[in-house]
């Protein structure tokens, strides 16, 4: 989840002023909503593909815990740079031409992590990376705030878990190089050839939206209740981050897993995630918000601690994949939290905890990388399961104050 899923408040509809459509009939949704499916897909599949190589990326630079980490800064520098810009970009140009443009650099980026030895081509690599993957994300949920709009219906969970199901495939395919022979450099170049091919060809079944750059809002920091809210936010993607950067490392590294084993720690996060959010919105009609992130920062927690404690690699993957199971809720709960606090508008309620989230996503791997550089990776990923623990304890005070049950 990012900034950009601010758009969508709890019951599903946009509280952004939106952008204008030449299409409103629902037949004529089901090509751009499926062309918006693959987008998000291949978001997530571009994600898994980075987080699948960080163990080659550090052994290709030579690099410390440290010196990744800073890498990984990079790209949230990157992040927050283009997040900044986001609205007033998207605004002026429409998510097609966004998306257009921030899946070629996207790709690029990514095919370029192994092109050079210098250490500060890599750090410009990944702010690009950064950078582009942030913009083509804004562009792709804004385009899925109008089709659920215009369609009248819920549908945002269902894309963000097309997110998930592209993070299970691109390390699924990571996990099988070896056996296929395919070197690292050639995986990343087919990877990204077929990601823009298909980002493309989604493009022209996209609504052809336009935005109003004066419409874009500059980001404000939250206060007090949706403080609170940002702050569980920023904890719960700081957990979904490091799985996404530092999962397939630790079981390389740590558990001395092959390559293939080590990539299905992304893959059994990303599966557990999609599964999450394909069921998410039946889950929230029959659990209320509290006990539900409750029950979801204990599971994360548990599944964390399981796979740092037990020394076997098949553990590890059990782990992940309550990780996020236990993750997969929380950003719709506290977003839906943040459009109830009174006093407050729910547009903007929800965009200062996305923001304060999206920070923390970019944050936290790298700050799990200098914990790890001191120590090791088995401490750094501890923080998880520390954030996991206080965001099960805070949700009731925190979804108290926002008035949920």
């Amino acid at each position: 989840m990012t900034l950009a899923d601010s758009r969508q408040t709890a019951s599903g509809q946009s509280e952004c002023p939106p952008m204008t459509s030449t299409l409103h009939d629902a037949p004529s949704l089901r090509p751009a909503a499926w062309a918006l499916r693959t987008q998000f897909f291949v978001a997530g599949a571009m994600f898994a593909t980075w987080g699948v190589h960080v163990p080659t990326v550090k052994a290709h630079y030579g690099l410390g815990e440290q010196s990744l980490a800073l890498a990984m800064l990079a790209s949230g520098v990157g992040a927050v740079f283009a997040l900044t810009h986001a609205g007033r970009v998207v605004g002026r140009f429409g998510p097609r031409r966004v998306a257009a443009a921030m899946g070629l650099l996207l790709c690029a980026a990514v095919a370029s992590l192994l092109l050079t030895h210098a250490y500060a081509g890599l750090l410009i690599t990944m702010v690009v990376f950064g950078c582009s993957a942030s913009l083509f994300d804004v562009s792709i949920n804004a385009e899925a705030s109008e089709i659920e709009t215009l369609a009248g219906r819920p549908l945002m969970s269902g894309f963000h878990a097309l997110f998930s199901l592209g993070g299970m495939v691109g390390a699924g395919v990571g996990s099988l190089l070896p056996a296929w022979n395919l070197g690292a450099q050639t995986h990343l170049l087919l990877a990204s050839v077929i990601a823009l091919l298909m980002v493309w060809g989604a493009c022209a079944a996209m609504l052809p939206m336009r935005g109003n750059a004066e419409d874009a809002h500059p980001l404000s920091l939250p206060r007090g209740a949706l403080a609170l809210i940002g702050l569980l936010a920023a904890l719960g993607l700081i957990a979904e981050g490091a799985m996404y950067d530092w999962s397939v490392l630790f079981l390389k590294q740590e558990r001395q897993s092959d390559v293939s084993l080590a990539a299905l720690g992304y893959a059994s996060f990303s599966l557990a995630m999609a599964l999450g959010r394909f069921a998410g919105d039946a889950v929230r009609a029959r659990v209320a918000p509290i006990p539900l992130m409750v029950l979801s920062g204990l599971l994360a927690a548990l599944g964390m601690a399981l796979a740092l404690l037990v020394p076997i690699a098949a553990v590890g993957l059990v782990g992940f994949a309550c990780v996020g199971l236990g993750l997969s809720n929380v950003v719709p709960v506290l977003f839906s939290a943040a459009s109830r606090v009174p006093g407050i508008a729910p547009a903007h309620g929800i965009a200062a905890v996305s923001a304060v989230g999206y920070l923390g996503m970019m944050a936290g791997p790298p700050l799990i990388g200098l914990v790890a550089e001191h120590s090791s990776l088995t401490v750094g990923l501890g923080c998880v399961v520390l954030f996991a623990v206080f965001m099960a304890l805070a949700a009731p005070r925190a979804l108290r104050q926002a008035g949920s049950p």
